[in-house]
């Protein structure tokens, strides 16, 4: 088998690597994207676009397609695990941002970036059922190996930079940190959707309790499902729990694990028990993340999305992340393409821009997440109902920790509008 050749191989067809590559189609930078699976379906349940997010995907030209699919957030809002209001704040642009905030099932977004850069770079360099299973280092170039899903090898190829965006289970990040394992804290969650009838306004994020004593976020993704004017609605559940062992990554999850923590979730505007009973699928996964790293790129190869920095799945920040270290990196790559000057710099000075960052970020959503207004209500209240919010505490302090937040994730307002 002969080696091919590609000027820039990007391991992993998820979120972060398809945009990389967009954005590098749209440089004029020539790019291959190597992906595991065999066949591109619309798997998983929802995700949430915060305006960073849905910042770098309009620069793609792919607002339209992702406003078709999903829903827009109207607010945001925080409830006890009583059901008691604690605060709330309009979003994307229903609060002056330029671009909306989206909720959309996971599957539908990875679809509409697959179709693009199929339809952009050409199905010939969008290549599905190569796992990646090493690498060889040369001097102006890296030699690839895959294997098929037969497990049979596949030809290798050569480039001149790899960019690895295969997810926070990486096997080229295993390379380089061989001993490294996730960060579990005792925290597993459940994902789920269910036709419901809408919530509140039908274009509310909803963030519940506490993690504790158990969390749930819900959110609409698909409007008008059955012509009966309910939604698909996406919701997470988790909790902390003594000697609670880590949930699989490839299970179904179940509703008897879910249903009897909160079962008593009845409110007099949402019925959370009849939510979680009636889902049509759930997933169960563990709450990880891993320490940041002091590297991400070795000579020609380097980390791009959960590959670099897995986090929390708090804040719906680890796609914005991946979608901004993207345009970061294609920035860099365009700006040394074919001026002779060594792609290896352009890494680093990515590195140097988005490592510093992430790792902030991960770090936060470990120790004063969004859901930090949750947390600081729990401990004020020790977990008690309340006669009304404002003798907890007032609003201007949950905004400063909401606005706190926005600010180290890279979507405050001022950041978005007024420095574009």
């Amino acid at each position: 088998m002969s080696d091919s050749f590609s000027p820039i191989a990007i391991v992993g067809g998820g979120v972060g690597g398809l945009a990389l590559a967009l954005h590098l189609h749209q440089r004029g930078v020539a790019c291959d994207v190597y992906e595991a699976v065999a066949e591109v379906r619309e798997l998983g349940v929802g995700i949430t676009l915060l305006p960073h997010a849905m910042r770098e995907l309009a620069s793609l030209g792919l607002q339209p397609a992702i406003e078709a699919a999903g829903i827009e957030n109207y607010e945001s809002a925080f409830f006890t695990r009583h059901g008691q209001f604690i605060y709330s704040e309009l979003r994307g642009r229903h609060a002056g941002y330029p671009v909306p905030e989206i909720g959309i099932h996971r599957g539908k977004l990875h679809k509409i970036l697959f179709d693009a850069a199929v339809q952009r770079l050409g199905s010939d360099r969008i290549h599905t059922g190569h796992r990646f299973v090493g690498v060889i280092p040369g001097d102006e170039d890296v030699t690839i190996q895959f294997n098929g899903p037969d497990g049979q090898a596949r030809p290798a190829v050569k480039s001149q930079v790899l960019v690895a965006a295969d997810g926070v289970n990486s096997a080229v990040r295993r390379l380089f940190y061989p001993d490294e394992q996730v960060v579990f804290t005792g925290i597993n969650t459940w994902r789920g959707v269910t036709y419901f009838d809408p919530i509140l306004t039908g274009k509310t994020y909803m963030r519940i309790g506490s993690i504790e004593t158990g969390k749930m976020v819900i959110y609409p993704i698909v409007d008008q499902v059955d012509g009966q004017g309910r939604q698909l609605v996406n919701w997470m559940a988790e909790i902390r729990m003594e000697g609670l062992a880590q949930n699989d990554w490839n299970r179904q999850g179940r509703v008897e694990d879910v249903l009897p923590l909160f079962k008593d979730w009845t409110f007099d505007w949402l019925d959370v028990p009849s939510l979680i009973a009636n889902a049509e699928s759930i997933l169960e996964y563990p709450m990880v993340d891993k320490d940041p790293i002091p590297q991400w790129t070795f000579g020609r190869v380097t980390l791009l999305g959960d590959a670099a920095h897995p986090m929390y799945p708090r804040g719906s920040n680890g796609s914005a992340q991946a979608l901004m270290d993207a345009r970061t990196l294609a920035d860099e790559l365009a700006g040394c393409a074919g001026a002779g000057s060594d792609p290896i710099h352009a890494l680093e000075r990515y590195e140097a821009v988005r490592r510093p960052i992430t790792s902030k970020v991960v770090l936060t959503n470990r120790s004063t997440p969004p859901d930090f207004i949750n947390i600081k209500v729990d401990e004020l209240t020790q977990g008690k109902p309340f006669r009304h919010i404002d003798d907890v505490i007032s609003q201007a302090e949950l905004r400063q920790i909401s606005d706190d937040y926005k600010k180290i994730a890279g979507f405050s307002l001022d950041a978005l509008v007024n420095k574009g």
